[in-house]
């Protein structure tokens, strides 16, 4: 697959035009970007890659958690969860329930972030379990713990609920704990898809380098 055709903006507002000079050997540049250039929404030294070579770079420097929502109603927050988990390299997405979502708000950055799919919690929690993975829910339950002073561990799985609702009540009793966001306004939640980037942030603070 190449990244031609997979412009995330209009058309000549970002990325480089054809290849200038003699062009480069290495398997890992697309013939067809070179030719017609790279609008695509990538950081610069992935001009011109093909998919699988920037996919494979990835692989080789993602972070250990990985984060899991819950789809029961086609959450129209799921694309940006997936766009967040690449911007902070998560090393996969789960989606539990429908397996059906709307790709719209990933941008595409479902081609570069690794996505998996289970039917219901019981699986998600049986691949945690065979993982190794402490299952840490993510909502402003009662007893849950205050993210922003709670240790997290470097390797783990963050579960979202669904938009509305919130976590269901099996992902609850599954959970290994519950963190909680601190809000200071009138509104008794927030959206699923910021509460994933504040979580996720929240780890890339204390882990990343």
């Amino acid at each position: 697959m190449t990244g031609t055709g997979e412009d995330d903006t209009a058309a000549g507002t970002v990325g480089v035009g054809p290849w200038e000079g003699p062009w480069p050997e290495d398997p890992r540049y697309d013939r067809e970007l070179l030719a017609a250039g790279d609008r695509r929404n990538v950081v610069d030294r992935y001009r011109y890659w093909t998919v699988e070579a920037i996919v494979a770079d990835l692989d080789t420097r993602r972070h250990p958690f990985h984060v899991a929502i819950e789809n029961w109603r086609h959450d129209l927050n799921i694309g940006t969860v997936v766009r967040t988990a690449n911007a902070f390299l998560a090393a996969e997405v789960h989606i539990v329930g429908r397996r059906r979502w709307n790709r719209r708000g990933a941008m595409v950055t479902d081609r570069y972030q690794h996505v998996r799919h289970h039917a219901d919690v019981a699986a998600l929690v049986g691949w945690v379990r065979a993982a190794g993975l402490p299952l840490l829910a993510v909502d402003n339950l009662p007893g849950a713990r205050p993210l922003e002073t709670e240790p997290l561990p470097r390797d783990c799985v963050l579960l979202f609920g669904q938009e509305g609702s919130g976590l269901s009540d099996e992902a609850r009793e599954a959970a290994d704990g519950v963190l909680s966001i601190a809000q200071f306004g009138s509104t008794r939640s927030i959206n699923a898809g910021v509460a994933a980037g504040v979580a996720m942030h929240a780890w890339v603070r204390q882990h990343a380098r």
